[in-house]
């Protein structure tokens, strides 16, 4: 019979033990980098309109597509009764498209970018096979083809009811050559306020910062090229209204996101001005490079945020 002193004696057993569960093992395929990917992508397309969430997540999302949807619907109504085409297709309603844009973006990219680095889960994501430049990667496809539904969607909706009250292939054609450069327009929008926002948010891990900043960084540009662009039209007025803009004007221009997509879409042949008086003429050229530049550093920031912040 063991004494007390041979159970004391015992020699403790070696490593650890495991424990079976019960969890049920995934014996399926692994589908690999390009699928996750794909999947953070799609997931941050449906984050930016506040699918998977509550009610309340979907407000912002639901008033600001509408509300850009609008004017393509008074359109519509407006060439029902015999009028022309009211809504151009690569200006839209510019200060409507301006603000809603703003408000968009910097409510949602927020929601996209500065709640994984408060909740600190991006190591869990990093554990898996893809690599740091992926996960930013899959959030700016996500918001940028989020962007495109915002500013695209309305554009087919004027072209739809355009061609709804236009009569004869000449006229259908017409309007279809119209849209073409609208819808670059708004790609190139999309493109480069996806990642100015993205950046711009991922700069803090508080969503409240985050939209703050977003917001005053489009708001206070946007204000400083205007006045710029306002006071060097008025003074070219009163000495006499040249015809070739002076480079104060042109370089105005370049302080706003906004105006810079104004700059290159009149460099590349628009003749409506938009909601401005630039005219950058052959300088445009200096818009689409700024616009590139100013794209490309906003990538590499994000890319070394989250470069940084999986080591954290």
């Amino acid at each position: 019979m063991p004494t007390e002193t041979s159970f004391a004696a015992s020699p403790p057993a070696a490593g650890g033990v495991i424990h079976d569960l019960g969890y049920r093992r995934y014996d399926g395929p692994r589908l690999g980098r390009r699928r996750i990917v794909a999947a953070l992508a799609w997931h941050s397309f449906r984050s930016a309109f506040g699918f998977g969430r509550g009610p309340k997540a979907k407000v912002v999302p639901a008033i600001t597509f509408l509300a850009i949807c609008l004017p393509a619907v008074v359109n519509a109504f407006v060439m029902s009764r015999g009028n022309p085409r009211a809504v151009d297709y690569d200006t839209y309603v510019p200060v409507l498209r301006d603000f809603i844009m703003i408000i968009f973006v910097a409510v949602q990219a927020p929601e996209l970018v500065s709640r994984d680095l408060r909740s600190r889960v991006l190591p869990l994501y990093f554990s898996r096979p893809i690599k740091p430049g992926d996960y930013p990667l899959a959030k700016y496809l996500g918001f940028t083809a989020a962007c495109l539904v915002m500013l695209e969607v309305p554009l087919l909706l004027l072209y739809g009811g355009s061609v709804a009250n236009v009569h004869g292939g000449a006229a259908v054609w017409a309007e279809t050559r119209a849209l073409i450069p609208g819808l670059l327009v708004a790609l190139m929008w999309a493109v480069a306020l996806a990642a100015i926002g993205l950046f711009l948010a991922s700069l803090t891990g508080r969503r409240s910062f985050a939209t703050g900043a977003v917001a005053i960084a489009f708001l206070l540009t946007y204000t400083v090229a205007e006045i710029l662009l306002q006071v060097e039209t008025e003074a070219a007025t009163h000495a006499g209204g040249s015809v070739v803009p002076s480079l104060a004007e042109k370089v105005s221009g370049l302080f706003s996101p906004f105006t810079l997509f104004d700059g290159v879409r009149l460099w590349l042949g628009a003749t409506d001005p938009g909601d401005n008086v630039l005219r950058p003429g052959a300088f445009g050229a200096v818009y689409a490079l700024v616009l590139i530049v100013l794209v490309g550093l906003c990538l590499y920031g994000l890319a070394a945020r989250y470069r940084k912040a999986r080591l954290s």
